[in-house]
């Protein structure tokens, strides 16, 4: 199968900026293509974020993974705000991908990666946000991994598990883990479980 590239033909006649803080949020009168071979004119609300970084620090020698709690304002109309999540950061200086692994493992959890497997790269939200995240998979060694971490100045209250991977799979069957990155990354590992540890023997 090939994709039509005549669908891929758009112009943004105009953006009007609604609000500018950590975050900036712009409404786009944008003109695209049809896949009839027409052209049509639309409006939307587009959040303009930097993008993420994501890393699942996996132990394959006792077989746990890491994971964060922490409370997520996105999260209220969940019976449970407070979230179990991969370590994530923004992209919000002059760094690659995984310069911002290694540093926000070290930040939210208290560990350090040794070897980094890239997962994928997707957009979370693109109906609404231009949001790109860079998913990872980090070797860890977890014993000892816990406690209450974060930084301050950035309003972090993150708690630090370490978890079995049958556990962590599944929490991702039952729904306890319900956020993408999170998903993507354990069940990814659940998957290529078997490959990941041939490529870390070598």
């Amino acid at each position: 199968m090939t994709r039509d590239t005549r669908a891929f033909q758009f112009q943004i006649d105009q953006t009007e900026p609604l609000y500018e803080g950590f975050y900036r949020m712009d409404r786009l009168t944008v003109s695209h293509q049809t896949f009839k071979g027409g052209q049509i004119s639309i409006q939307r609300e587009l959040m303009d974020r930097h993008d993420a970084v994501c890393v699942l620090p996996v132990d394959l020698v006792t077989n746990h993974v890491v994971l964060i709690e922490q409370f997520r304002v996105g999260a209220l109309k969940e019976s449970n705000p407070w979230l179990l999540e991969v370590v994530a950061g923004l992209i919000d200086k002059d760094e690659a991908p995984e310069e911002v692994a290694h540093r926000e493992a070290i930040e939210e959890a208290d560990i350090e990666i040794n070897r980094l497997h890239p997962i994928t790269e997707y957009l979370p939200s693109p109906g609404g946000t231009n949001e790109r995240v860079f998913l990872y998979v980090g070797e860890v060694d977890s014993v000892g991994a816990g406690g209450i971490h974060g930084l301050d100045s950035e309003g972090e209250d993150i708690r630090v598990h370490r978890v079995p991977l049958a556990q962590a799979y599944a929490w991702c069957a039952d729904g306890t883990i319900n956020n993408a990155a999170s998903l993507i990354s354990l069940l990814w590992l659940q998957l290529n479980e078997a490959k990941l540890r041939k490529l870390w023997s070598e």
